[in-house]
């Protein structure tokens, strides 16, 4: 019988995982007038599915139970933030085992309340209703805007990088609720960016002698990249380790299908 639950565990460990609306990358040229557009925050993705508050690998976060006693009984989907270029720190408040009070510098930014019927902004009303007699929770809703032309994304897309921000998120507003990567929700950067398994270092030269030149990668389709932009002076004596996913940005692909220019942006989990 032992035998039978060990066989078995991975299956309770995993059977939480929720499943999420994912972002395909925006292309220019593409009709998006009356779409809605927000601010990509750069936190940690968050699912509270009614009773728990999940990351996007299913794990439970160790939450403070103030922090959750207003949430609504239906699910919500959002970033754990508090304001832009902070996600170490963010990061770092998110992933102890353990509740503590630096959760009250982070709010909880909701984008989606799946599994509700009508487009985005009658799903986002369910929310905006019940939220109406909480007044004391840490939940917003994240401001959406219309879309009136490519010109008016690109003005917002500026206003939104020049403050710090990473981006934007343009949305179908008449797109029922669906649990994958759509292109009814798009991402929109001036750069894109993707992450990598940290699988090596090579050397550095010149004034990088005796540091790390730059972070060896495994990309997702296996192929190796190596990323030495962005990297400051700690990182380049302590770098991310062997194991870790890190993210990067670059600016298309090479004729052998590999991200050009790639800089260091941050870590994005350790091993």
């Amino acid at each position: 019988m032992r035998w039978l639950l060990l066989l078995f565990l991975p299956l309770f460990l995993f059977a939480s995982k929720p499943e999420l609306l994912l972002l395909k990358a925006y292309e220019e040229g593409l009709e998006v007038k009356g779409w809605l557009m927000s601010e990509k925050l750069d936190g940690v993705r968050a699912y509270w599915d009614g009773k728990k508050l999940l990351s996007r690998s299913g794990k439970e976060f160790a939450v403070p139970t103030w922090f959750i006693q207003d949430f609504p009984p239906f699910s919500i989907d959002g970033e754990l933030w508090s304001k832009r270029g902070d996600f170490e720190r963010i990061s770092s408040i998110t992933s102890q085992k353990e509740a503590h009070d630096g959760w009250k510098n982070l709010t909880y930014n909701i984008f989606e309340v799946p599994n509700q019927k009508g487009g985005l902004l009658q799903r986002l009303e369910v929310l905006k209703n019940y939220l109406e007699k909480k007044t004391n929770t840490p939940i917003r809703i994240i401001k959406q805007l219309t879309c009136k032309d490519s010109i008016h994304l690109k003005t917002f897309l500026k206003e939104v990088e020049d403050k710090g921000g990473e981006g934007l998120v343009i949305r179908n507003p008449d797109a029922l609720y669906i649990a994958k990567r759509t292109s009814e929700a798009l991402k929109v950067k001036s750069f894109q960016d993707s992450e990598c398994e940290v699988v090596g270092y090579k050397n550095g030269e010149g004034k990088f002698q005796d540091k790390v030149g730059s972070i060896t990668c495994k990309l997702e389709d296996g192929k190796i990249l190596h990323v030495g932009s962005g990297l400051d002076d700690t990182q380049r004596v302590n770098p991310p380790k062997v194991g870790t996913l890190i993210t990067f940005k670059y600016q298309g692909l090479t004729k052998n299908g590999l991200p050009r220019f790639p800089v260091f942006l941050r870590v994005r989990k350790e091993p």
